[in-house]
């Protein structure tokens, strides 16, 4: 799954250092084309609830009720004093500081609306400036953590016709029946021999391909869940492909478009992956009941460890977004750095932690005061086994190695590459994440110093 955070806009609000700048009132800026007003982010854990606006290139943004207002009477709803329609043409900065002054019983000029526009929703991409130049080109966020190296394997077209073979998975019923069938398999399977089936894939490279083919296959059927999710809230889901999640090849699916949906509904796109990877584990049980070949014992070990990987709450995987959408934040990782000078450096909450009702702000809180101390000891643990465990692989590489040019086989070939693949893997990936953690860490106390020398 792949959600873009939610940019959002500054306050809307005009700071003393903020002074409007002068224009002729008559200017008449422009939503940007393709811009759409999806309106207030449902359940969300903002004191003020946010307002959701859909930029050309899909990325939705968060914006605060004044500047929301601007883009909706940008948008040809706004109306004259006697509430007729003010004409087919586009309002003047003027008519817009009339109509808000009159929304909000405060005093709005045509300069303070030329300064939202040209300093607040113009660097959005939402409109135009005030002038008519077009908006700078944006870029979609690029959260910590996040994927990297995306390529798009399904057109948002291609998705929207499969989640549709499959969105009636969803109903009511059919998860009242898979689900128990789920748990009655899973019971089952931890009473079979597991070891010994494990222990014959991996002295089979026929075997070991097919379990890893199967891996994969769960892999895009756990997406189809999400998108098929999507579907069936009434949303549409977006391009389906593959990346790098730190190095680990991984698949995804754009489902930015579920932030228009529900808490209820976000929440069962986020539990779609996992929910059709327990469907995909009872094919697998009804497979090995029928033909009792063991691969497939490791093929459901392998989908387990999917489903249990998926559920951690630390990394941007689907248990995060569980919690994030739980609490009606989009983005946990920044409140990290605010989160940590508050309890840690005993400073008041900044303005992101005051803009958080009382029991989102606490379950946040509650959230890093868990996850780093984790992340931490986690990473700290296998930095003090990482000499022992390069020692290891590289003598199990060079095993490999040895067999494959010893058998001459194409297949066991493929099979010692894809497994040496996967022991360089996770060594590249904590490589990337101690780097990036680090890089976090001193940007932190480089604003702690900036901050304490002021």
């Amino acid at each position: 799954m792949s959600q873009w955070p939610l940019t959002s806009a500054a306050n809307g609000a005009l700071s003393p250092e903020e002074k409007p700048s002068g224009m002729n009132g008559t200017a008449r800026p422009a939503l940007v084309e393709g811009t759409e007003l999806v309106g207030e982010f449902d359940g969300s854990g903002y004191r003020e609830p946010p307002q959701l606006v859909s930029r050309s290139d899909g990325q939705l943004v968060r914006l605060p009720a004044l500047l929301y207002s601007i883009a909706k009477m940008l948008g040809g709803c706004h109306l004259a004093p006697n509430g007729e329609p003010h004409g087919a043409g586009r309002p003047t900065v003027t008519e817009i500081a009339d109509e808000l002054s009159r929304e909000s019983g405060r005093r709005y000029t045509a300069e303070h609306v030329t300064f939202l526009v040209d300093q607040k929703l113009a660097p959005l991409g939402i409109t135009t400036y005030c002038d008519g130049s077009p908006p700078p080109p944006r870029t979609k966020a690029d959260p910590f953590l996040a994927f990297r190296f995306r390529m798009e394997v399904l057109s948002e077209s291609v998705t929207w016709f499969l989640s549709g073979l499959f969105a009636w998975l969803h109903r009511p019923v059919a998860v009242l029946l898979l689900i128990p069938a789920f748990f009655g398999g899973e019971v089952w399977f931890w009473a079979q021999d597991t070891a010994g089936a494990l222990q014959g894939v991996l002295f089979s490279p026929a075997n070991f391909l097919l379990v890893v083919l199967l891996a994969i296959v769960s892999c895009v059927f756990h997406e189809m869940g999400h998108a098929s999710a999507c579907r069936y809230g009434g949303v549409r889901p977006g391009a389906m492909g593959c990346g790098i999640y730190l190095v680990w090849p991984a698949f995804y699916t754009d489902i930015t478009n579920s932030y228009r949906l529900g808490r209820g509904g976000r929440i069962r796109a986020d539990l779609g992956g996992v929910y059709f990877n327990a469907i995909f584990v009872n094919v697998l049980v009804l497979a090995y009941v029928a033909t009792g070949f063991q691969p497939l014992l490791v093929a459901i070990l392998s989908v387990n460890l999917e489903i249990f990987q998926q559920l951690l709450p630390t990394l941007r995987f689907d248990g995060y977004y569980i919690i994030a959408d739980l609490v009606g934040i989009p983005d946990l990782f920044k409140y990290i750095g605010p989160i940590i000078r508050r309890v840690l450096f005993r400073q008041p909450p900044d303005e992101r932690l005051r803009a958080l009702k009382r029991w989102p702000q606490a379950m946040v809180t509650l959230w890093v005061v868990c996850v780093v101390p984790a992340l931490a000891l986690q990473l700290g643990y296998v930095l003090l086994q990482l000499p022992g465990l390069i020692r290891v692989d590289w003598q199990r590489i060079r095993v490999l190695v040895a067999g494959a040019a010893a058998s001459g086989d194409y297949v066991v070939a493929g099979a010692s590459a894809l497994q040496i693949v996967l022991l360089i893997l996770p060594i590249a990936g904590l490589t990337m994440v101690v780097v990036q953690l680090l890089k976090a860490v001193f940007r932190l106390a480089r604003r702690q110093l900036v901050s304490r020398q002021r």
